[in-house]
């Protein structure tokens, strides 16, 4: 389980960088480097970090589930996941 902090700090990113979208887009258009530098550094794109939505591990995370490796098998063997099970042959 990933430190509350570290969730907290990730989805201040994530609003920095929606608020910011609009002016970072116009300005890089605008080809205004010095503005863009005015700009909060987390307010880029750049420094966002998947992290799973239950237990915030940045690794092994699964895009199209938003989950780690570690809670998809835990989930999928529980069988929390429709339409996905264990193989077996």
């Amino acid at each position: 389980m990933a430190k509350e902090s570290m969730k907290a700090r990730e989805i201040k990113r994530q609003r920095l960088v929606a608020k910011y979208a609009e002016k970072r887009k116009s300005l890089k258009e605008a080809g205004d480097y010095i503005g863009l530098q005015s700009i909060p550094k987390n307010a880029s794109p750049v420094r966002l970090h998947n992290r799973c939505k239950i237990t915030g591990r940045p690794k092994g995370y699964m895009r199209t589930f938003g989950i780690s490796r570690v809670m998809f098998r835990k989930m999928a063997n529980s069988g929390l996941i429709p339409g996905v099970k264990k193989s077996s042959w």
